[in-house]
């Protein structure tokens, strides 16, 4: 049934590698606990289970298992290989929400004020720019070839969940490094014998890696002095904090980031009124009392 399943997510699905992974485990995870036949497992068994992982999770880890486990008995469900899902009764965890990070406008210029030196600078000057520019998730980067950049227009065909596409803008200042990068040093990154249409190589020739690009972004990091944790995505969280204060509407927003449900992309409007208040309590005389 599992493997069933899987094929299912694959091939209608169309789920990356990575996102079936963390489902699969989830589900090996439920089947080492539960010890019995998935086809007869109750709502009670389910009440047992998030009790077992209350001790050593936090809800929002409870709620992914949760959501993979109802994944699963959704599609035996339509499959007609059970009646009713034990998961119906089964309500979500509250959690508490969790701010995504980003960087200030000026953190984002101190970060990509990157000494450029070698045909690798140049090459991470364009990566980073790009990230901040289009708020792309960074599997989407090291997957961007040459038909996916379209100057004229300034705009992106991008892949992402689902190999879903969508069209993204393209920032003058991350079109002027690509182009730089593309035209002048990216040349002298390929290898004798190698071929690659991926835009960004490594040292060796071949396409960038997710590993690759964390790796360069915290040595940039390191560098910038910026005292904040940084990974690839708080440029993305960035890209969306800055467009929303800017004025962007959310919708927007939402399709440029490529997020299926206006939900997800809501969490950044919790970030902008924070940014509000705390510019607020900062700057107006008669927002604190004094004692």
């Amino acid at each position: 049934m599992v493997d069933d399943y899987i094929l299912f997510l694959k091939t209608e699905k169309k789920l990356s590698e990575n996102t079936i992974s963390s489902y699969v485990l989830d589900l090996n995870n439920f089947l080492n606990y539960i010890k019995k036949d998935l086809l007869s497992v109750s709502s009670s068994d389910i009440s047992n289970y998030i009790s077992f992982l209350h001790e050593s999770m936090d809800a929002r880890s409870i709620n992914r298992h949760l959501s993979s486990i109802n994944g699963f008995y959704l599609y035996l469900l339509e499959e007609g290989k059970i009646n009713a899902n034990p998961m119906e009764d089964i309500s979500a965890l509250k959690t508490n929400k969790k701010l995504p990070k980003y960087l200030t406008v000026e953190e984002v210029d101190q970060l990509l004020n990157i000494p450029l030196v070698t045909h690798f600078d140049y090459r991470n000057k364009a990566m980073m720019e790009l990230m901040y520019s289009s708020g792309l998730r960074v599997s989407e980067l090291v997957n961007l070839d040459y038909s996916s950049v379209d100057f004229e227009n300034s705009v992106l065909k991008i892949y992402g969940k689902g190999k879903k596409e969508r069209i993204v803008p393209l920032g003058e200042y991350a079109s002027y490094y690509l182009k730089k990068y593309l035209e002048e040093h990216r040349s002298f990154l390929v290898k004798k014998g190698s071929v690659c249409d991926k835009l960004f190589l490594n040292n060796h020739g071949k396409a960038i890696s997710r590993f690759g690009f964390s790796f360069i972004l915290n040595d940039i990091k390191e560098k910038s002095n910026i005292n904040k944790d940084i990974t690839p995505h708080t440029l993305r969280h960035s890209f969306a904090t800055h467009l929303l204060e800017g004025g962007a509407d959310l919708r927007s927003i939402q399709e440029m980031l490529g997020h299926e449900n206006i939900s997800t992309t809501n969490i950044y409007t919790y970030v902008a009124n924070d940014i509000l208040k705390r510019n607020y309590d900062e700057y107006h005389p008669r927002a604190k009392k004094e004692d």
